[in-house]
């Protein structure tokens, strides 16, 4: 069981998500039917206040969460698994909530041969995809010897020994088959208020943030701090994909998580 003071500190974050504008204690109490007096609450408020966790703009406007408060807040409300997605809610709540997707297939594509065409070029076949790059004796023997590695690995090592050529020609064909981004606009107003520069906005817009990132929270080491991404392994239509959701940290996440689950 929760005590009062943190109750009321998840009972105003929720409030002010719902509303985004600063709440009072009189508010507070009317909005959720809380037993506790204003004058009470009040007292609980300046005590939250004083940790760091509410901030007044004026002595007599209401409160608002911190930053701090609702990374906190996030942490103990997103702590799940996700099974199955519903695209087509996935697609009309990301615009609805105001969050951007980035979604990319996890592949498990296995190299299966290579194919020397006259020692001008050479086909990489994959369990469900082929590729051609130009073809050297190095290159070849070197490729050879990961026949029936994963695709994962094979995308390591390439960029590893620098074979950029091998690694660039299958990170574009997955680009074009395995990735998707619902709601861009949400994004490019993230990355145009905050001066993103080319560099970073690629990596989102063409899918190698998914290379990054593991299933989790992040915050300011991924993006601004007022804003937060949440990373997850899940199913959707039968394949498995890695999600990240990025959006501001006052957005209804929890609306958005109820809206997409299939069920």
């Amino acid at each position: 069981m929760i005590d009062k003071k943190e109750f009321l500190l998840q009972s105003i974050i929720r409030a002010y998500i719902e509303h985004l504008e600063p709440i009072g204690s009189t508010q507070l109490k009317s909005m959720y039917d809380i037993t506790y007096s204003p004058a009470t609450i009040r007292g609980y408020f300046k005590k939250l206040g004083d940790e760091g966790f509410l901030a007044q703009e004026h002595i007599s406007s209401g409160r608002t969460p911190t930053i701090e408060a609702l990374k906190q807040y996030w942490k103990g409300k997103l702590n799940f698994k996700l099974n199955d997605i519903n695209l087509k809610a996935l697609q009309y709540y990301a615009s609805q909530v105001g969050v951007t997707v980035f979604l990319k297939k996890e592949d498990s594509d296995l190299l299966q041969n290579i194919i020397n065409v006259e020692d001008k070029y050479m086909i990489l076949e994959f369990t469900s995809f082929a590729i051609n790059v130009k073809y050297s004796n190095a290159l070849y023997r070197f490729l050879t010897d990961m026949i029936s590695l994963s695709l994962k690995d094979i995308l390591k090592i390439s960029k590893d020994v620098g074979a950029y050529e091998v690694y660039n020609a299958i990170i574009y064909t997955l680009q074009n088959s395995n990735f998707e981004v619902f709601n861009y606009k949400e994004f490019l107003n993230l990355a145009l208020s905050y001066n993103f520069d080319e560099i970073t906005i690629d990596s989102f817009l063409k899918g190698e943030i998914l290379n990054k990132v593991e299933e989790g929270l992040y915050f300011e080491n991924l993006l601004p701090q007022d804003y937060m991404g949440i990373c997850h392994r899940c199913s959707i239509e039968g394949n498995d994909v890695k999600m990240l959701v990025i959006g501001e940290l006052a957005k209804d996440y929890e609306f958005f998580y109820e809206k997409i689950r299939s069920f």
